[in-house]
């Protein structure tokens, strides 16, 4: 006789899943992005916004955190037609003469109720600590209060921090070096590829400083997801996940700063299916050479390593059909880097 305490059929558990999109200049037309003749026809444009929606029929992502969005109420306009009544912005991009656009900005969108939205700024006496003074993001983070089914209320950052192109274009003064010489050209690059690595290590850590103040403030839940533009690993970004204290005992560390910390849903998905051995899909590739530039870092609360956890990383998808085996008719328009999807799953 069947256990009739039991039901018969699999119950599937509750889910979120959650994305980071780089969208690729999305720029509606007749509008240019950087240059006047980076101009999408109507033809490329229709192919761009299919390709986004066939990603989002496809995989059904619960939260999106986008970067490199120019055309917000077209962005916003697609997102409600999908399914996404929730979505948020907080900057917009700069123009030149009427229709030049740089500066993109990021947004999110939702299909949970979006409570609170903030643009998060840097704190300038930390930055002051650091010897910067009136420090910016390059690119504002957003920050949006979530409520998440099961969680709750969940603090929500999106983020694109500063690139590996050179901090500055312009020849270096004769004062330092002969210009226009090699030497001028090899010493400028090198300055160049230091000052942004040292604007976005930071952005990176400016922005932690101010994800941490919000949690001990809020005590909510916390995710970030984003464009990183370097590996995590890096010296620039390695902060965002480090978990030692000088001094510190590990025990007093679980203790009293396992709640503040952020953890690669990469690692967290890894183990908790126990395939340590399993190679991360890049999200990037240039050349021959790939790296992992996007991610999404979550709290405690989707960490089944803690006991107090309400979620777990079932599953972690990287979307890169349209980079590894792409059709230029589908694939065209889409974007350049791949799409990490987290899946969470409430925890029996």
């Amino acid at each position: 006789m069947p256990n009739v305490n039991q039901p018969s059929y699999e119950v599937p558990l509750p889910t979120v899943k959650i994305a980071s999109f780089n969208l690729l200049n999305y720029l509606e037309p007749p509008m240019a992005y950087y240059d006047f003749q980076n101009i999408y026809t109507i033809e490329q444009w229709h192919k761009k916004q299919t390709w986004i929606t066939r990603f989002l029929d496809k995989n059904q992502p619960d939260i999106i955190g986008f970067q490199e969005v120019f055309s917000s109420d077209s962005l916003q306009s697609l997102l409600k037609n999908a399914g996404y009544p929730y979505y948020a912005v907080i900057d917009s991009p700069t123009i030149i003469d009427d229709f030049i656009c740089r500066s993109p900005v990021v947004a999110i969108a939702s299909k949970f109720p979006i409570t609170e939205i903030a643009t998060v700024t840097a704190d300038q006496q930390a930055a002051a600590l650091l010897g910067l003074a009136d420090f910016h993001f390059s690119r504002k983070p957003l920050r949006a209060t979530i409520d998440i089914p099961h969680v709750g209320l969940t603090d929500c950052y999106v983020t694109h921090f500063k690139s590996k192109r050179s901090l500055f274009d312009d020849p270096l003064p004769n004062t330092i070096v002969p210009s226009d010489t090699a030497l001028s050209r090899f010493v400028g690059q090198r300055l160049g590829s230091w000052g942004s690595a040292m604007l976005r290590g930071t952005e990176a850590n400016l922005l932690f400083l101010e994800i941490l103040k919000q949690r001990q403030s809020s005590t909510r839940p916390m995710l970030l997801m984003g464009d990183f533009n370097d590996e995590l690993s890096s010296s620039c970004l390695e902060q965002l996940i480090a978990g030692n204290v000088f001094g510190m005992s590990d025990s007093d560390i679980e203790r009293l700063i396992g709640y503040y910390r952020l953890y690669d849903s990469w690692n967290l998905f890894i183990k908790n299916t126990e395939q340590l051995n399993m190679p991360r899909p890049p999200t990037h590739y240039f050349g021959t050479k790939t790296s992992v530039l996007d991610y999404i870092l979550l709290s405690q609360e989707f960490n089944a390593q803690y006991p107090g956890s309400l979620f777990e990383v079932s599953d972690y998808h990287t979307e890169d059909k349209h980079l590894v085996n792409s059709s230029f008719d589908e694939d065209g328009y889409s974007t350049d880097h791949g799409i990490p999807c987290v899946t969470l799953a409430l925890r029996c």
